[in-house]
């Protein structure tokens, strides 16, 4: 881990999956960090997976972002069927179990509906093909371990943990699936997203020169949250906030910050082994965590990426990243700059929405899903875990810089034995601290 991570093993792997790429030649002719001359190999996309017999999914997290991802699944092709649901909330079920039938037409049998914590475990032995995996971080690594276990393709939300115990496992079962040859897709939806895949192609061909610095931002407004329910138990309550407490979503910077820092990975083909951090909480109501955070992570090759994230209205807003090179930019998603500014390439959408926009031809949400579909069916191979844990732990590694206001290296978190969460799980009372972190030491006046 301690090298840096293959071009390869970051290059848009639904790709290899989907129609064949082009080659194309370098507008700039210019060189790779090898010092060869590199043509771009620009990433080919199915607009829609093959028909094939059918796969039948389980659903596990029956919340917005589940029912989306379901949704998303259902339209990726032909003979694709949603056939078990799993939740610990009954209501958080029946309305994703409405919303399928009423959006596509996809009907889920009572005795296929299953409420507990224990109800995943049921999901994955109701004879479904793929397990989609969209309950809150905290319970990733558990379940995703089981279905492999079981032998099932997996799709599963980011972040995939929220300690570095959590994203070793995902690791290690990243590994065992490589070995059942099963197909795993995480969330990380730039990376099937195609003007970010084309721009990723021109700067892997060299166009920008050698990466130098990096910078990434999520400054956004505030999430939602829930209030106190008299007839909640606190884990009721916390599991419906899940997005306001560390233990179980990792703080922002892990649980949605993580997309940015996945594109920086991803571009550079390397992660951070350190960070040196701050953050705070101004504005946010409910839970234990902050909501901004500014991070200088350095990568092993002395590259600097800093990394800004924020969830409070009100202020001014950027998602997005940047890389410099010694012969240009990036926005990373649709643009390459010179090193005067100058715009000199910009990605060209290939579809058109209802009031004729340039837009992209497929969604990144419904093209994670095509490219997952389209390798299970074609015997191509997509395996995105074990990079998705790595942005994770990266993600990690910075809020707990800021929360303790030390350095954090990457081998202090490969070798943590961190783990964030109650050891008990049942609906009372939960055995946490629900402090706010305050890093540093507290004045103390000299006698």
């Amino acid at each position: 881990m301690k090298k840096p991570i293959s071009r390869r093993n970051f290059l848009g792997k639904a790709a290899v999956a989907g129609a064949a790429g082009a080659v194309v030649p370098s507008f700039m002719n210019s060189c790779a960090h090898d010092g060869k001359m590199k043509d771009i190999i620009l990433p080919g996309f199915n607009d829609q997976a093959p028909d094939g017999p059918e796969l039948k999914a389980g659903l596990i997290g029956c919340g917005g972002r589940g029912t989306g991802a379901a949704i998303n699944f259902l339209s990726a092709g032909t003979n694709l069927k949603v056939t078990a649901l799993g939740d610990v909330f009954t209501d958080r079920l029946e309305s994703c179990r409405e919303r399928l039938l009423n959006q596509k037409d996809n009907e889920v049998a009572d005795e296929n509906c299953f409420i507990g914590f224990d109800a995943y475990q049921k999901v994955i032995d109701s004879g479904v093909d793929i397990i989609i995996l969209a309950t809150p971080p905290y319970f990733r690594h558990e379940q995703f371990a089981a279905a492999v276990n079981a032998r099932k393709h997996v799709f599963m939300e980011k972040p995939v943990a929220v300690d570095p115990v959590g994203a070793r496992s995902i690791m290690a079962t990243a590994k065992k699936a490589e070995s059942m040859r099963l197909n795993v897709v995480t969330g990380t939806q730039r990376r099937h997203q195609r003007d970010y895949a084309n721009t990723y192609a021109r700067v892997a061909a060299g166009e920008i020169g050698d990466i130098v610095s990096a910078n990434v931002y999520w400054n956004g407004g505030k999430l939602w949250h829930r209030n106190p329910n008299p007839d909640w138990t606190e884990m009721e309550y916390m599991i419906r906030d899940w997005v306001n407490w560390c233990w179980l979503s990792g703080d922002h910077i892990v649980e949605q910050h993580v997309h940015n820092l996945d594109v920086v990975n991803w571009f550079t083909g390397m992660h951070p082994v350190k960070a040196v951090g701050f953050g705070a909480r101004h504005r946010r109501v409910t839970g234990d965590q902050f909501d901004n955070f500014s991070v200088d992570f350095v990568m092993g090759n002395g590259i600097h990426v800093h990394s800004m994230c924020r969830q409070i209205n009100g202020c001014v807003n950027n998602v997005s990243e940047r890389i410099q090179g010694t012969r240009g930019s990036s926005n990373c998603r649709n643009q390459i700059y010179d090193l005067g500014g100058e715009l000199i390439w910009s990605y060209e959408p290939q579809g058109t929405n209802e009031e004729g926009k340039a837009v992209l031809k497929v969604g990144p949400y419904d093209q994670e899903h095509i490219d997952f579909v389209t390798a299970i069916r074609t015997g191509g191979y997509i395996n995105e875990a074990e990079n998705t844990a790595i942005s994770t732990m990266v993600a990690i590694m910075g809020r707990i810089s800021a929360y303790t206001g030390k350095e954090t290296s990457w081998d202090e978190m490969m070798n943590s034995d961190l783990k964030l969460g109650p050891k008990v799980f049942e609906f009372g009372p939960v055995d946490i601290s629900k402090n706010v972190p305050i890093p540093g030491e507290a004045f103390k006046p000299k006698v």
